[in-house]
Parts: structure tokens; C-alpha cells; sequence
């Protein structure tokens, strides 16, 4: 079957999936939840391995309880993902707000056109990084994304994660693309999800996250740096299933005067709080600490990420 006929086929499966309520998604969420979790088993030695490592003064049941909660919230993701095919601005804006967007227009007014935001796979990111409409209709969202290999899903996630206003940048692309919207006149926010694993030829700079050594990706600080961008923690929290509300926490509107690796750590920090609020809304099944810090010395003098 070739890729467009088997794009068109999943594409109006999606979307008949997605005109349900969510209410209704939800009922799916439980049955998805019960296979994925109980008869696939989908990644759960990572999560347990991820899990344990994370928090080793836990006894087995509080991993377990955080186990289970994942798998649920988890389906719950998955579906939510799937009603952004259908999503109004109006129903967006009622289940996922951000409390404080006044943040962001003193940074505005100081001449700054390109902000970075800095997220983490925790909650449901896709429904902030793929909606112009939380951020307000004045500025323009930019999620950083990497394509995905295969490239019939590759194509609906850029489907799902524009549809509501939002316009993805290349992960090759984003030191160019970045330039471009600081050079603009219209204002524009960059979402990095930044707590994702860097690649074997960057492990640059190492921290301790969640009880272990983590190498953190480097990007995002790089750019802010290079380019003078004030750069903002995005704190989401799962108010309830289907809700969702957003802090934005200015990290520094200073980069180039902060220590190398400083905003690096900060988000870091961040991060991990934000986790440790509620540690079963982060993505567990996530390969998160596949390389030791020993390999560093394989990659050093290189600069690119």
C-alpha cells in the first residue's frame, strides 16, 4: 500500500475518532489504557527501570501506584492528541490556559521579537506547542520538532500539531529559522521541548536529574546566548483529566550575561520541580539516560546539536 493511500486511510481515522467529545475519547482512554498497559506491556521494563532509578527511597507500591497512573494518563494523552483533528479555538482555550500571559509583553515592549520557551514531555505538550491560541492571537508559535522516520505519521503530527495555528521549525533548520523571527516584526515564540536526550556526538553538559547523571540538551541555551533571546520555563500542571494550566517562569531575559550552562541548569531545575509535583504526567517510556557520562570524550570539540 503506498504511503499517500495509507495516510488518507489514517487521516480519516483520526478524524472520525476526533469529532467524539472528549468525554467520550475518554472511554476509549480506559480501553487503550488496559491494552497498552496489561496486554502489550508497551515500554514497561523502561518505565519500571526509569521509575526505579528515579526514585529509589520509594517502596514498590509507591512505583507501582505512579506506574499505573502513567499508563492512564498516558491513554489519555494519546486521545487528546487525537481530538486536536477536531479541536476548537473556543474548547481549546476553555480546557488548557495560561495564567499569567502578561509575562510575556514587558519582554515585548523591551524590542525583543523572538522569545524561547523551554518545555519538557510532561502533561499534554502537544496541545500548547500545536495552538497559537493559548499564547494569544498577537504572536506566532514556532514548536521545534524532529521529524519522525516514519513519514506517513510524520505527516499527521504536522497535521495535528498546526491545525490550530502553530508553524513547526525543523530541528536542522532552527538556528536559521530563529534568525529569520528575530529579524521580524511580527512577535514570535520558540517552544523547545528540551528535556529529550541529546545525540551520542553532543553529550556536552551533565547534570544530576532525578537522582541521576543526565546529559542535558545545549541548543536552546546556545541560541539564546548567540542571539540575546530572553528565554521562559513553560510550567505545565494537570489540573484534572482533560485540563491543563501553564505558568510561564522568566529564566533569565539577560543570556549573554549569564555563566556558560547557567540557563541550562536552571531549566533543569525547573524541570525536575515540575515533576517531582506529580511525577505521573511525565513521558517515563521515554529512553531518557541510554548514554553515561564516560562517553563525553567521544564527542568532544563537537559543537553542533
Amino acid at each position: 500500500m503506498g504511503q499517500p493511500i495509507l495516510y488518507g486511510i489514517l487521516f480519516l481515522w483520526i478524524k472520525s475518532l476526533a469529532i467524539w467529545p472528549l468525554r467520550v475519547l475518554y472511554v476509549f482512554s480506559d480501553m487503550l489504557c488496559f491494552l497498552v498497559y496489561r496486554v502489550v506491556k508497551y515500554r514497561l521494563k523502561v518505565v519500571r527501570a526509569n521509575l526505579l532509578h528515579s526514585f529509589p527511597d520509594w517502596t514498590d507500591e509507591e512505583r507501582r501506584r505512579t506506574e499505573r497512573k502513567f499508563y492512564h494518563h498516558f491513554a489519555d494523552y494519546i486521545m487528546e492528541t487525537v481530538k486536536l483533528a477536531h479541536l476548537s479555538h473556543r474548547e481549546a482555550l476553555r480546557r488548557a490556559c495560561i495564567r499569567n500571559p502578561e509575562m510575556i509583553k514587558p519582554l515585548l515592549e523591551q524590542g525583543h521579537t523572538c522569545l524561547i520557551l523551554l518545555m519538557g514531555h510532561y502533561g499534554n505538550w502537544e496541545w500548547f506547542t500545536g495552538s497559537r491560541p493559548f499564547f494569544g492571537g498577537e504572536v506566532q508559535v514556532h514548536p521545534i520538532y524532529r521529524p519522525l522516520t516514519n513519514r506517513v505519521f510524520d505527516r499527521l503530527f504536522l497535521f495535528l500539531r498546526s491545525r490550530l495555528g502553530a508553524f513547526g521549525i525543523r530541528k536542522s533548520d532552527v538556528v536559521r529559522d530563529v534568525i529569520r523571527l528575530k529579524q521580524a516584526s511580527t512577535p514570535s515564540l520558540v517552544l523547545f521541548i528540551a528535556d529529550q536526550t541529546p545525540s551520542r556526538a553532543n553529550l556536552h553538559y551533565w547534570t544530576t536529574f532525578l537522582h541521576q547523571e543526565t546529559a542535558m540538551l545545549t541548543g536552546p541555551e546556545r541560541i539564546a546566548v548567540k542571539l540575546n533571546l530572553p528565554v521562559i520555563f513553560v510550567d505545565i500542571q494537570k489540573i484534572r483529566r482533560g485540563y491543563y494550566s501553564v505558568d510561564f517562569e522568566l529564566i533569565t531575559d539577560r543570556p549573554k550575561e549569564m555563566p556558560r550552562h547557567w540557563i541550562t541548569e536552571e531549566y533543569a531545575r525547573r524541570m525536575e520541580r515540575c515533576i517531582l509535583r506529580e511525577p505521573a504526567y511525565w513521558l517515563w517510556t521515554h529512553k531518557r539516560w541510554k548514554y553515561h557520562r564516560h562517553e563525553e570524550s567521544l564527542c568532544a570539540g563537537n559543537v553542533s546539536e
